[in-house]
């Protein structure tokens, strides 16, 4: 299965390149409301850098995540993988495209969830909300 999220920054690819480089990046993408602890973060985007994420999937239920960067292509691509989490496979494409008057910031994911049919129900409008906040946050420190 394949979730798309793309929006138009006005700023350079390495501009937003950048945004995604800082160190406290993924504390600043990930939102209150999205029931998660973030326990490692990345301590760069180069490939065989590490995060742990904990879900939240149930009042009291946790499930750990574990992200591996498996490609590093500044300004225009980084990719992360989970190598242990609640998916059957997980592969985040963050896509950096010259557009015009600014940056195509593009999130790709190729994901195979847990059960089939929570899928439409419950991850593709989850991911939809996250992403939207996350271009959201990126398009406020980029511009």
């Amino acid at each position: 299965m394949q979730f798309i999220a793309r929006s138009v920054i006005r700023a350079t690819p390495e501009r937003v390149f950048a945004f995604h480089e800082l160190p406290d990046a993924l504390e600043r993408l990930t939102p209150a409301w999205a029931g998660s602890r973030i326990i490692q973060s990345p301590s760069s985007l180069d490939a065989g850098a590490r995060s742990i994420v904990e879900i939240r999937v149930a009042p009291f239920v946790w499930v750990r995540t574990e992200l591996m960067h498996v490609v590093y292509e500044p300004p225009a691509l980084f990719v992360d993988e989970q190598v242990r989490g609640p998916f059957k496979s997980w592969r985040h494409q963050h896509r950096f495209t010259k557009f015009e008057n600014g940056t195509e910031l593009a999130d790709v994911i190729d994901f195979e969830p847990p059960l089939g049919l929570i899928t439409p129900l419950i991850i593709l409008p989850r991911l939809r909300r996250l992403f939207a906040y996350r271009h959201d946050v990126t398009r406020a420190w980029c511009e």
